[in-house]
């Protein structure tokens, strides 16, 4: 069973699909780290993201590897773990550039797609539902407020912090994430669109527990029809 759930940067779909993949014995396949994974070699390799044949060549021959075990997803390029480096706010402010170019988005599609085949799988990310697995058995598209999801971004960033940051510098750093997503949005608007049966959720004023049980009625659901 294919489970796919997309949704605007920050709406909860990594810590949604992670939960899910949890609870019901799925595995998951975050796409956005692929993305993410390119934009970072191509950065610190020079590569102009806006040559759109470049950068989609860049993709189609990198060697990625891919492991979902364990809380977060972890990623390789040609054998170097960029696990940590793709959740930077520097590659915040420039995967869009890469998300967006249509050649990318193919060179990425076969590796997506051979990760869930024969498995059950939960996919998180952009077009999931419309593009990647159109066949999914179920689709979830989550949204949440702006600001809301900033807030998500900054801690999703300090979650793993030996001591918590200055409040202050936490507000500044929300109010620069705010801005950022805002700029996505507007960049990613055309790959931010859910799909004909997907199933919405606005997750602004709810739990992950209270989504993950909602996503496990609907599993339930589909399982039986």
């Amino acid at each position: 069973m294919i489970i796919a759930i997309d949704g605007p940067a920050g709406s909860g779909k990594s810590t949604v699909a992670r939960e899910v993949a949890r609870r019901f014995g799925f595995e998951k396949l975050d796409t956005g780290a692929l993305y993410r994974a390119v934009a970072v070699v191509c950065s610190e390799e020079g590569i102009d993201l806006a040559d759109l044949d470049a950068v989609a060549a860049r993709a189609e021959a990198l060697e990625l590897a891919f492991e979902a075990t364990g809380e977060a997803a972890r990623i390789a390029a040609d054998g170097r773990d960029l696990s940590d480096e793709i959740r930077t706010s520097r590659v915040d402010r420039i995967v869009s550039a890469v998300a967006t170019n249509p050649g990318v988005r193919r060179a990425l599609l076969p590796a997506q797609r051979s990760f869930a085949c024969g498995r059950d799988v939960v996919a998180e990310g952009r077009d999931i539902g419309t593009v990647v697995f159109p066949a999914a058995e179920l689709k979830v598209f989550l949204t949440a407020d702006p600001r809301e999801r900033a807030h998500r971004r900054v801690a999703q960033r300090h979650e793993h912090d030996g001591a918590p940051a200055p409040a202050g510098a936490l507000a500044r750093e929300e109010a620069e994430t705010l801005a950022d997503i805002e700029r996505r949005d507007a960049a990613d608007a055309a790959n931010t669109v859910p799909a004909a049966d997907a199933v919405r959720i606005d997750s602004t004023s709810r739990t992950i527990d209270e989504i993950v049980c909602e996503i496990g009625r609907l599993i339930a659901e589909r399982r039986a029809s």
